[in-house]
């Protein structure tokens, strides 16, 4: 098994972290913007979005360290409409879930035959990122979207 690029892998490993915790304050900043009647479960969803970026950041923060390098201490880009509907808000966060998704492919293309490790971690987190990206558009849809395209040109949820 070839031997991992360690500056490289770091460097994808660092614009994780600062990516993640660009999540957590994100989601935790989206999280006071929600009113209306759905307030609740989306507060909710959103805080929980939050601890699970902060969860990412740590996960590849440790491996920074166990491949014996420092971990940024810098922080990702902050996108921010200013527009705060709950629309405005999923859509955001949909183009930053595909922002971490690239950051975690791209770790695998590096790791991947190289480390069963990292590549598996990869692989999970990529995994979760997906499903996230799905849940999201999901939000998205408007309720009476098809679901299913009907080879007859028909309409319906499936």
């Amino acid at each position: 098994m070839a031997e991992i690029e360690q500056e490289k892998v770091v460097g994808v490993l660092n614009r994780i972290v600062e990516a993640e915790l660009a999540g957590v304050v994100r989601y935790t900043h989206y999280s006071f913007l929600v009113f209306g009647f759905g307030r609740i479960p989306i507060v909710s969803w959103l805080r929980e979005q939050a601890n699970e970026s902060l969860l990412h950041a740590q996960q590849a923060g440790e491996w920074i360290t166990t491949l014996g390098a420092y971990p940024s201490l810098g922080i990702g880009e902050l996108l921010d409409a200013h527009i705060h509907d709950i629309g405005a808000i999923l859509r955001e966060s949909l183009e930053t879930e595909r922002q971490a998704l690239a950051l975690y492919r791209e770790l695998l293309s590096l790791v991947e035959g190289r480390s069963v490790a990292l590549e598996e971690y990869a692989r999970q987190l990529i995994q979760l990122e997906e499903l996230h990206a799905g849940e999201v558009g999901k939000m998205l849809r408007k309720p009476a979207a098809p679901m299913i395209p009907d080879p007859a040109g028909r309409t319906g949820q499936g």
